[in-house]
Formats: structure tokens, C-alpha cells, sequence
């Protein structure tokens, strides 16, 4: 199969601090990567860079066949991020946010409508984003980051705020089935581990391990918040 993200030695540094090192990894076109480990240990940071936000400082960093920083324009476009931040503007309405990032995207308005539908806000959509519940700012990040249909996802703790049922409306968006390639963050080991198909485990900036989630022994990676 097609590899959608390769890592070679990766290295990022904020200062003298050493945010990662020596990360490798590979993942396979619409195949899911966990990243696990504790507060601190890398792992937005490592989102960060293959969102093109972050540049790497050392090693190799590979996206979608192109090689970041240098072709970072040409993996953009075709990448959906979600993290902390919602990355949205909280005085517009939530249809005006979407209708926002579809423009910069040259997605067609209609597909708002369906993005607003798709995470149960259709009610709610002409409402300011500051009126809106921690999990309505959840679904609506999901909608913007999920938009423009991007081939590769970066989610980071993306079922935050949600509650069971907001959260399994959400899979066909960011889930397996919605056959991007995936770069889960999650401090939920088992879950994690069960929903990825590589794993990979970091430890103060340093990989601790990157294997076949079904090879990672459970305990082990719990071990990682020790």
C-alpha cells in the first residue's frame, strides 16, 4: 500500500528544549497511527509539524509523498487538523465559521449545510460560537477541520467534551470509516490502541516504541504515564 506519512529521525526543538527526537514511523494510506504518552512527552508537537504549523528541526518528515517544510504548501490543503484550539471565531455563528474555511478551501457553500447536519447542529448553526456548549464547539471543530474532505486527519483528544452520543454521530467524520489517514492522540490507552493500526509511544520528546497496535502490550503503554 501507499505509505501516507513517514518518519525518519524527527526532531523539534523549542530553545535548548528538546520537544522530539528520533521519532520514526510509517503510516499506510487510510490506516490509523496512536499516538500515546503522557502531558508533555510530544505529541501535539508532533501534530503541529505534520500540519505544517510546526517546523522540523532535524530528520525527515514525509506527508502524503511530499517532504515537509520544503513542500509544505502542497500538504495543507489536503490535511485536517484538530486540536486544542477549535480555530474558530467566536463572534461569528458556526455557519458563518464553516462558510469562512470553505472559502479558504474553494469548497461550495452547500457543503456547510451538510457539515452543520452531519454533526447534529443544523438548529443551532446561526448562533455565535460564544453561546455555544463546550461539546457544540466540539462538533463544530470536527465540522471545519473535516470539511474539505482532507486525505489525512490529525486529532488530538478529538472525542473531548463529547458525550456517547454526540461522539458516535461523529465517527463517519473521524472515525475509520471516514477513510482518511489518521493521527490519533489519545491518553485513552486501550481505546487507542483497539481503534489504531500502528502505535506509537513517546516519552519525554523520545519514541519509546512504534509497532503494530495489536503488538503493544497494554501495561507497557500505561507505563508511559508512570
Amino acid at each position: 500500500m501507499t505509505v501516507a506519512i513517514e518518519l525518519a529521525r524527527l526532531e523539534r526543538r523549542f530553545g535548548e528544549r528538546i520537544a522530539l527526537t528520533g521519532v520514526s514511523v510509517s503510516v499506510e494510506k487510510g490506516r490509523t497511527l496512536v499516538v500515546l504518552g503522557a502531558n508533555g512527552a510530544g505529541k501535539t508537537t508532533l501534530l503541529r509539524v505534520l500540519a505544517t504549523l510546526l517546523r522540523p528541526h532535524g530528520g525527515s518528515c514525509r506527508v502524503l509523498g511530499h517532504e515537509l517544510p520544503r513542500a509544505a504548501w502542497e500538504v495543507r490543503g489536503r490535511v485536517g487538523y484538530l486540536g486544542h484550539d477549535p480555530l474558530l471565531y467566536r463572534d461569528l455563528t458556526g455557519r458563518e465559521n464553516l462558510r469562512y474555511h470553505a472559502s479558504l478551501h474553494g469548497v461550495a457553500h452547500e457543503r456547510v449545510t451538510e457539515q452543520l447536519a452531519a454533526v447534529g447542529l443544523e438548529r443551532r448553526g446561526d448562533e455565535p460560537v460564544r453561546d455555544l456548549s463546550k461539546g457544540m464547539v466540539q462538533r463544530l471543530a470536527v465540522a471545519r477541520a473535516t470539511l474539505h474532505r482532507p486525505d489525512v486527519l490529525l486529532l488530538d483528544e478529538p472525542r473531548a467534551n463529547l458525550d456517547p452520543g454526540a461522539a458516535e454521530q461523529l465517527e463517519p467524520l473521524i472515525g475509520r470509516a471516514s477513510g482518511s489517514t489518521r493521527v490519533l492522540v489519545t491518553h485513552d490507552v486501550e481505546g487507542g490502541l483497539a481503534e489504531a493500526d500502528v502505535a506509537l509511544g513517546l516519552r519525554g520528546g523520545s519514541q519509546a516504541f512504534a509497532l503494530p497496535s495489536g503488538q503493544v502490550d497494554a501495561a507497557a503503554a500505561r507505563a508511559l504515564y508512570a
